[in-house]
C-alpha cells in the first residue's frame, strides 16, 4: 500500500479533485454517452459549497507530499417518507474516485475505511452507493469490500 492519509478535503485540493472528476465523467460518458455529457460533475464553486457543507462531506486521500491520489464524496440522508421507511441516517456515498495512476496500490479501500469510520461516528445505520452497469471494474472493487445490492435500478431505452 502506498503511504497515505485520508482527511477531509480542503479548497487547496479543488484543482487535484476536479482532475479527478473528469476521470469519472470519463468512465461513465465513455459507457453511456446517450446519458452522459463530457463535463465534471460539479463546477469549481459548487465544490466549494460542498466542502464548506457538513451534510456533505468529501474526503481525499494524500500521499507524503499532499498529493491527491483519490477522493470520495459523501451525503448524509434520512428518508422522506418516515411513514414507510424507517427513520434512519444513511451516508450515501456519491463517488469514489481513485487517480488512475495510483490504482492498485489500496487508495479506494482506504477512502472506503475512513468513510465506513466517519458513518459510524455520525451514527448512521448503512452507507449505500449506486454503481452504474457500464462500470463493471467499480461494481467488482465495492463487492470486494462487501457491499451487496440492496436495490436495483432498470430501464428500457426508447
Amino acid at each position: 500500500m502506498m503511504p497515505c492519509t485520508v482527511r477531509r478535503a480542503k479548497e487547496i485540493d479543488i484543482p487535484a479533485i476536479m482532475e479527478l472528476l473528469k476521470q469519472v465523467n470519463r468512465v461513465h460518458y465513455d459507457g453511456r454517452p446517450d446519458l452522459f455529457h463530457p463535463a465534471t460533475k460539479y463546477t469549481e464553486d459548487e465544490l466549494r459549497a460542498l466542502l464548506a457543507n457538513d451534510q456533505t462531506p468529501v474526503f481525499v486521500c494524500a500521499d507524503e507530499n499532499g498529493h491527491v491520489l483519490g477522493h470520495g464524496f459523501c451525503i448524509l440522508q434520512r428518508p422522506e417518507n418516515t411513514r414507510l421507511l424507517k427513520d434512519i441516517q444513511t451516508l450515501y456515498i456519491d463517488d469514489i474516485c481513485v487517480d488512475e495512476a495510483a490504482r492498485g496500490h489500496h487508495i479506494g479501500a482506504a477512502i472506503y475505511e475512513h468513510i465506513l469510520t466517519y458513518a459510524r461516528q455520525c451514527g448512521c445505520y448503512n452507507v449505500t452507493l449506486n454503481v452504474w452497469n457500464c462500470n463493471p471494474g467499480a461494481m467488482r472493487f465495492y463487492e470486494k469490500l462487501g457491499l451487496v445490492p440492496y436495490k436495483v435500478g432498470m430501464e428500457k431505452v426508447l
